[in-house]
């Protein structure tokens, strides 16, 4: 989850370093540090946000233009100054910074004590720089190479050494690296968010891959020293998607970009030959018509969009689907099989957890096809299939626009099968896909509509506990609104199937307490309605979010929210923006940060 770069070049490698780190901060903000060689190596590191490295900076020359850097979720060890990465060898000729987990660095640690090296920090990193030291006489790759073996666990490793000036060496296992091709640089990074401003041409590392980066290129091996061939890839949005834009925050600005966001996810997908297409399809038509069951794996947002992917793939296929929490999947031992299809969402599509299920899926010859906004990543290479959603970066670690794209893209993709099981006809596809073509023309209809929402929002922020209901597909997006306002907010916030509310959590509603209503018209708001009548008896203060000209629910409502009307499956994409802006001005209302909320991190990189 943390937050690594890399510099070779002819600039000064502290200012492409903090730039870098700067666009990675959502990946981890405990602590930051930088490594910059010239002559010897200076390390500068200082627990907290960036801010407080860039203070401890302030008026320091680091000069030299070969450089790592860090910004750190914190695993193994607490989040100081001497826990902060990078970390040096006895000789302090050897710096290191690391992304993920060391499974075995308990005997890793004992072994290099024992051997009279002495560690300062309690990470699981240090042990790294001390067993690259005794591996190294004068090759460096090759002595990454050597300690990668030794190593267990998931992890990103990018070194220096003070004998060689004009290189950083970089590997990776299960965790995302990434090249960044420049003339007369070269770049490395967790995210091409780090480099994009200075090069769009990247090339993303396999597993278990050492890259050598220098001034004049790149090299990439495998752990036997095998040169690897690889293609770069081009990407196609620029620095400018990756600031702020005059938002207070990424997260305010990001719910802004839903409307173009979902017109990428959506555009261009009906071929000259009027079919759906997806992006990367190895699957043929044939293999598809077998699928007897369908598995959706995914964590957090994630998940809660395939469980509205279950309702339309269901309806439009008839297929039996099953979503589970990918930090689950491989380990209850699921049945599945070669007519299995598994489609994992994940935005960065580094997910550790579901990338395990996709890795223990491909294990039990079920197909996988990938939900994911990251070309490259070691889910999409993984996959049979990739559904690339297009939504460009989001910086914001609690998910909106991401989100709602996968939303999008798990519609699509029902309609992909049902296209070629032949269960919907040609124009029950166009019929369905045109309705989705709308969505971008509401949600900017519906994001003119939220100023009283914001108002609410700060009116009921002092409140400590918050229930959503919903039926049908407004289920999983009640687990969506309760899952954005504790993210954010720090409340008890829980989601409930709103017929269940009877059979306990009714409990949890006392005098005032706000209940968010997701009631878009549908054939059960008759249901819902009772369901509402039930929370309010109890003193809850109802917050209904429903469609134009429903007036049944109108009565039963202490505060309105009204959303434009649309085929009753495609309603979460709208209901999504209310529940999203009033998380966010909730929190904002108590003085935290949208961007950054405490513990999180925007890529999960580790189990």
């Amino acid at each position: 989850m943390c937050g690594i770069v890399g510099y070779v070049g002819q600039q000064q490698a502290l200012g492409a370093v903090m730039e870098g780190l700067r666009r990675l901060e959502y990946r981890g903000y405990d602590s930051a540090g930088v490594a910059i060689l010239d002559g010897d190596i200076a390390v500068v590191r200082k627990a907290g946000k960036l801010a407080n490295l860039e203070t401890t900076l302030d008026g320091r020359e680091l000069a030299g233009t070969t450089g790592i850097g860090h910004t750190r979720w914190a695993t193994h060890g607490a989040p100081t100054d001497r826990n902060a990465h990078p970390h040096v060898d006895c000789t302090g000729a050897i710096a290191v910074v690391h992304n993920g987990t060391i499974e075995n660095f308990v005997e890793l640690r004992d072994g290099v004590e024992a051997r009279g090296h002495r560690l300062t920090s309690d990470t699981d990193t240090e042990a790294v720089a001390h067993l690259l030291e005794e591996a190294y006489d004068g090759d460096l790759p090759a002595a990454v190479r050597s300690v990668c073996r030794l190593l267990e666990g998931s992890f990103v490793l990018v070194v220096l050494h003070r004998e060689h000036p004009d290189l950083v060496v970089g590997a990776r296992r299960n965790l995302p690296l990434v090249v960044g091709l420049g003339d007369g640089e070269q770049f490395l990074a967790s995210d091409v968010t780090a480099f994009i401003s200075h090069t769009r041409e990247a090339r993303a590392l396999d597993q278990d891959q050492v890259v050598e980066l220098r001034r004049d290129g790149v090299r990439v091996t495998d752990l036997d020293g095998n040169d690897v061939p690889g293609e770069s890839f081009h990407v196609d949005w620029d620095t400018a998607a990756a600031e702020k834009a005059g938002y207070d925050s990424f997260m305010l600005k990001e719910i802004d970009e839903q409307p173009e966001a979902v017109s990428e996810t959506i555009g261009g997908r009906l071929g000259a030959d009027g079919r759906l297409h997806l992006d990367e399809l190895s699957i043929s038509d044939e293999d598809i018509r077998g699928f007897d069951q369908v598995f959706v794996v995914g964590c957090g947002s994630a998940y809660h969009s395939g469980l509205v992917g279950k309702y339309a793939i269901e309806r439009w296929t008839r297929i039996p689907t099953q979503v589970e929490m990918a930090s689950e999947f491989r380990y209850r031992d699921p049945v599945v099989h070669r007519n299995t299809l598994v489609i994992a969402i994940s935005q960065s599509g580094e997910t550790a957890d579901t990338l395990e299920a996709v890795r223990h899926a491909r294990q039990q010859r079920a197909w996988v096809m990938t939900v994911s906004n990251t070309i490259g990543s070691s889910i999409a290479r993984e996959s049979d299939a990739a559904f690339f959603t297009r939504g460009g970066p989001e910086i914001a670690v609690a998910s909106t626009k991401a989100v709602m794209t996968q939303l999008a893209a798990m519609y699509l993709v029902g309609l992909h099968l049902a296209q070629v099981r032949g269960t919907r006809d040609a124009d029950e596809v166009h019929a369905h896909y045109h309705d989705l073509a709308t969505i971008p023309d509401l949600l900017r209809e519906v994001l003119t509509r939220m100023d009283p929402v914001r108002k609410l929002a700060r009116d009921i922020s002092d409140s400590e506990r918050v229930l959503f209901i919903g039926r049908h597909v407004g289920y999983p997006m009640a687990l969506e609104g309760a899952l954005k306002l504790k993210e954010l907010a720090y409340v008890s916030a829980e989601g409930f199937p709103a017929g269940e509310i009877k059979h306990g959590p009714i409990a949890l509603v006392e005098p005032g307490t706000p209940v968010v209503v997701i009631a878009p018209r549908h054939a059960l708001t008759p249901k819902l309605v009772t369901n509402i009548q039930e929370v309010r008896a109890r003193g809850a203060r109802t917050i209904v979010i429903a469609t134009d000209g429903d007036e049944s629910v109108t009565p039963h409502a202490d505060h309105l929210i009204r959303i434009p009307d649309t085929k009753s499956l495609l309603a979460p994409l709208l209901t999504l923006v209310p529940m999203q802006v009033l998380a966010a001005e909730f929190a904002i209302a108590r003085g935290l940060d949208v961007d950054q909320p405490r513990n999180l991190a925007k890529s999960v990189t580790v189990e």
